[in-house]
């Protein structure tokens, strides 16, 4: 970076600035994990028989454990996306006020996930629902960058059918109801040659973004919907003030979106010459949440379940996205 030719191929200057910030917080992890064993070595020296310092440390180890479960994870991320941003998009399913404020509540889940991973959330599209909830105005779908390192890598494998099993809040007789959503998850930016987008197969839409209720967030039509005929794929952007800029982040967003259905398709047609079933996006959840009768919370794809549903709701996903990517 030092060379004064550096930022002549920007691309290439981008990608190198990208792979150093990467090395510098994975080098900063290394020596605070460091530190840490040695400050434990310490306590366990001076305290070790006081049981107010082995609470102490007892806490400080299962931190440190859990830090570095996520750290070793992140070796297994070697997708051509999976150090770069991700973008979340999340869809109320059929069931109606139920289901969008369930949709409500994974967007809140997913939010304070990124808090914890530290990741920068910024929403380029939301689409409210009719009437509020526990969670807040119920949602009919909306999308999410999730900016910071490996975050692609860390969510992508939440794409699928979410369900939701309690007692609807909506229900005047206090009736059990199950609602679903789907989680969409893609990487920010496809490089052009993955997914060529031609301009006579792309129609673009502007609308007025809104809020919850139909309260008119802008005046002018500068939210911008784009669909791709071929597919009948859409995406919409209403994040930014200016109409182009709108634009553009749509078509990265549809690259993306076009990219994630040919790596499926492909992995269908390597599944079937493996004579495995693949199973129907919509028709299979990846994973319950059960509130009533009981508390569980479970993942269908690697059988991990947990009692502490609060925690979950509240971003605590390490446990399951571990499991996964370890399968």
């Amino acid at each position: 970076m030092a060379q004064p030719d550096f930022w002549k191929n920007r691309e290439y200057a981008q990608k190198k600035s990208e792979e150093l910030a990467v090395l510098k917080r994975k080098a900063g992890e290394c020596e605070r994990f460091f530190s840490e064993v040695d400050t434990l070595k310490e306590l366990f020296e001076v305290g070790g028989g006081d049981s107010s310092f082995q609470e102490e440390i007892g806490a400080r180890l299962f931190s440190l454990e859990r830090e570095w479960r996520s750290f070793e994870a992140e070796k297994r991320f070697n997708g051509p996306y999976d150090a770069g941003n991700a973008v979340l998009s999340i869809f109320s399913g059929a069931g109606g006020k139920d289901a969008e404020d369930w949709a409500a509540m994974l967007l809140r889940m997913y939010m304070r996930f990124a808090e914890r991973k530290k990741f920068k959330t910024k929403v380029l599209h939301e689409h409210w629902g009719e009437m509020s909830g526990p969670a807040g105005w119920g949602i009919k779908n909306v999308s999410v960058l999730m900016s910071g390192a490996y975050s692609y890598g860390w969510l992508k494998r939440e794409t699928g059918v979410h369900r939701l099993v309690r007692i609807s809040p909506f229900s005047a007789r206090s009736l059990r109801h199950t609602s679903f959503a789907l989680v969409e998850v893609m990487p920010e930016l496809v490089r052009p040659e993955e997914v060529e987008l031609k301009p006579d197969e792309l129609k673009t839409d502007f609308f007025r973004s809104s809020g919850p209720g139909g309260q008119n967030v802008q005046k002018r039509e500068t939210a911008v919907r784009i669909t791709h005929l071929p597919s009948g794929t859409q995406v919409a952007v209403q994040s930014e003030r200016s109409q182009e800029r709108n634009r553009e982040i749509a078509l990265e967003m549809l690259r993306a979106k076009l990219y994630r259905a040919k790596v499926k398709a492909q992995e269908q047609e390597a599944a079937k010459l493996k004579g495995e079933i693949a199973a129907i996006e919509w028709g299979s959840q990846i994973r319950s949440y059960v509130i009533h009768p009981y508390q569980l919370v479970k993942d269908h794809r690697t059988g991990i379940e947990t009692s502490q549903v609060d925690k979950v709701l509240g971003g605590e996903l390490d446990e399951f996205i571990e499991a996964e990517i370890n399968e």
